[in-house]
């Protein structure tokens, strides 16, 4: 329970810490976030890592006055989220099913259910999905997985693996980096948070407002 907390109050409060890291670290910075993008994207069993949240907050700590560059941070960013699903896809494809039975501190994290929910979103999307899947958490991450276990061309996939990290990396840290230093949305970011949260939910319950009407009919 406290992992989970000291977590949700890392994502709540991720801006406050990237400031920290990147006054501590130095050009280590970058690398901390190139870690936690190709974890988040890269590794099947982490989910949970914040993604939104810390490329939009990147995008804020960009626009105000340090040694960071906006660009170089994009560059990094983008190669971490590419590399990140390549990995993800590579896992699936060789080792598929078997990852599903890792435990970390004795839970495992990826749910079957979250690899049916994925499953739907192929079934919906097609090879599209790497593209959507970007920006809906835990999707995000299985996504590539998914494509993997199901042998998906690679060319195919590497194609909309590209596309994707582009429009969430580029999109999200350039929304930070002009929009971040609002006062209104500076003084209000864990509320933004919560915002950007729910607005990745959007493809999530439209898939399962689409199942019900589906059955209904």
């Amino acid at each position: 329970m406290e992992i989970l907390l000291n977590l949700f109050d890392f994502v709540m409060h991720i801006d406050q810490h990237l400031s920290e890291f990147a006054n501590e670290y130095g050009v280590w910075f970058y690398a901390i976030l190139f870690l936690i993008i190709f974890v988040e994207t890269g590794v099947v069993v982490m989910p949970f890592l914040p993604g939104d949240s810390l490329l939009f907050a990147a995008g804020m700590l960009a626009a105000q006055p340090n040694d960071i560059n906006v660009w170089v941070m994009i560059g990094i960013l983008l190669v971490a989220a590419i590399l990140g699903d390549s990995l993800n896809y590579t896992i699936g494809k060789e080792i598929g099913a078997k990852a599903l039975k890792v435990k970390i501190f004795g839970k495992v994290f990826v749910k079957q259910e979250h690899i049916d929910k994925t499953h739907h979103f192929y079934e919906d999307y097609g090879a599209k999905t790497i593209v959507i899947a970007r920006f809906v958490p835990i999707v995000r991450t299985l996504a590539p997985f998914v494509a993997g276990i199901a042998r998906m061309k690679y060319a195919t996939f590497f194609t909309f693996n590209v596309v994707g990290a582009i429009l969430w990396v580029v999109g999200l840290v350039l929304g930070g980096y002009f929009l971040g230093n609002i006062p209104l949305v500076k003084d209000n970011f864990s509320k933004v948070v919560l915002i950007i949260i729910v607005i990745s939910l959007f493809p999530v319950l439209f898939q399962i407002l689409q199942q019900r009407k589906s059955k209904t009919n």
